[in-house]
Formats: structure tokens, C-alpha cells, sequence
């Protein structure tokens, strides 16, 4: 009795056909081994910036960066610090940019409201002063929250904020704003800016509105569970290929 086994002359035959299957393999376990590396180095920013808010965020407020250190600033070494700054708001140029409000009724529909706060010094930095529903946009349904004269805010420093894909593009000419840009909300306004933005504290604004406090500092770190489900799909698809390969190498023996 002979054992089954492949022909001499069926093994280069095989071989050919496994040329394409290979080839598309090594594509895909390239593609999954940079999904997972990928998220291994996502985990490493996310663990830096979380650090970073511990580190900066509470506590109380500091003074912001001096207005001759602006042209150097960098987000990595400022953002999410907790300040406070004195200035008088020019309500006139407050500018609504659409968001989404997480209340306890459900997500409200509105706008947060970026305003210029022109400092003792001249120099101007732009304040989130919070989120307002659509039917308060207009300021006066909202009595009292333009505070005139002198005011103090606290808050959180941010870096004006990139578009994302999915974001509608910002249209100034209609002051109609998506992205918490806050550098090209200034420059629409004829106005040079700090290059962070204020984020206020949830300190109560006469008549209730804007609400502030609206940073959310819980940031999920799932990036260890992303990588190892990418690198446990790649090692089952070379399990799978190599079965399979072996299949086409070897019919008729049990793999």
C-alpha cells in the first residue's frame, strides 16, 4: 500500500498558485501589523496627554504665557493649563460656532461662544465662554450674559482646533463656524490673537448662560486593546494562509 502524495511534477504547479494568495497575504498582514503599531504609538500620545491634563489642569488658575512669548508658543507645553486672565470683553465681535451640549435631558442642539477678551496690556486672547442653546443666540433673550467693564475668567488654555474629516468647512463671510478654530475667528474679525484659546470654568454667568466647563479631561486609553486585536487578526491569517498552503502542497495529507 503507497501513501498519497503529491506528484514532482505537480509541486511547481502549486507553488505558482500560491504565488497570488502569498502575495495578498503580505499586503494584508502589512496593513494589520501598522494598524497595531499604529495604535501602540495612538497609546503613547493618549498616555502623555492624560499626564499632561493631571499635571496641568487643576488646581489653581496660573497667569497665561506673556504676550512676547506668543509667536513661540506650542500646544505640547501649555495646553490644558488651568489660568486666569483679566480683561474686558468685546461683545460686539462675539462669534456662535455650532456644537452639541451633553445634558441630562439628551444632546441640545446650539452654539458655543467665542469672544475676545482684550487684556490691560492691549493684547487680545479669545474666550469659549461656554455653550448656549439655539433659540438663546440672539443676546438679547440671554439678559445679562455680556458682562460689561472688567471681568476675571478661569479656565483651561487651548489650541485652536484642526477640521476633521466629516466637519462642514467654517464660512466666515456668514459667520458660520464649525471648528473651534479660534486663530481664524480672530483674523475674521480684523484681529490678531493669542495662538491658544481660553476654555472657561463652569463658574455660573449671570442669567445662567453660556455654560462653561465643557473641556471634557476623561479620555479613554482603549489604544492597547486596538493593537492587540490587529496583531491577533495578523497572526491568524498567517495561521490561515499556512493551512491553506499546505493544503495546496501537500493533497491528500492531513494537514
Amino acid at each position: 500500500m503507497t501513501a498519497a502524495t503529491s506528484s514532482p511534477s505537480a509541486a511547481p504547479s502549486a507553488l505558482r498558485g500560491l504565488l497570488a494568495p502569498a502575495l495578498a497575504t503580505l499586503l494584508a498582514l502589512a496593513i494589520l501589523i501598522g494598524l497595531g503599531t499604529w495604535q501602540l504609538e495612538r497609546k503613547a500620545w493618549k498616555e502623555g496627554l492624560i499626564a499632561q491634563i493631571q499635571t496641568r489642569a487643576y488646581g489653581p488658575p496660573g497667569a497665561i504665557a506673556p504676550e512676547a512669548s506668543w509667536p513661540a508658543w506650542r500646544a505640547e507645553d501649555d495646553e490644558f493649563r488651568h489660568v486666569g486672565l483679566t480683561g474686558t470683553f468685546l461683545h460686539g465681535l462675539e462669534t456662535p460656532m455650532h456644537g452639541l451640549f451633553p445634558g441630562q435631558g439628551g444632546v441640545q442642539q446650539g452654539f458655543y461662544l467665542f469672544t475676545p477678551l482684550r487684556l490691560a496690556t492691549g493684547g487680545i486672547v479669545m474666550v469659549n465662554r461656554g455653550f448656549i442653546p439655539t433659540e438663546l443666540l440672539d443676546p438679547a433673550k440671554r439678559p445679562g450674559s455680556q458682562p460689561a467693564g472688567e471681568v476675571t475668567v478661569t479656565g483651561l488654555v487651548r489650541a485652536p482646533e484642526a477640521k476633521g474629516w466629516f466637519v462642514p468647512e467654517n464660512r466666515p463671510t456668514e459667520n458660520q463656524w464649525f471648528t473651534r478654530d479660534s486663530t481664524a475667528i480672530a483674523a475674521a474679525k480684523g484681529l490678531k490673537a493669542a495662538p491658544f484659546y481660553v476654555a472657561a470654568d463652569d463658574i455660573p454667568n449671570p442669567g445662567g448662560w453660556p455654560k462653561g466647563g465643557q473641556t471634557s479631561l476623561d479620555l479613554p486609553n482603549n489604544h492597547l486593546q486596538y493593537a492587540i486585536t490587529w496583531f491577533g487578526i495578523a497572526v491568524t491569517l498567517l495561521g490561515v494562509f499556512g493551512s491553506f498552503a499546505w493544503r495546496r502542497l501537500h493533497p491528500g495529507v492531513p494537514a
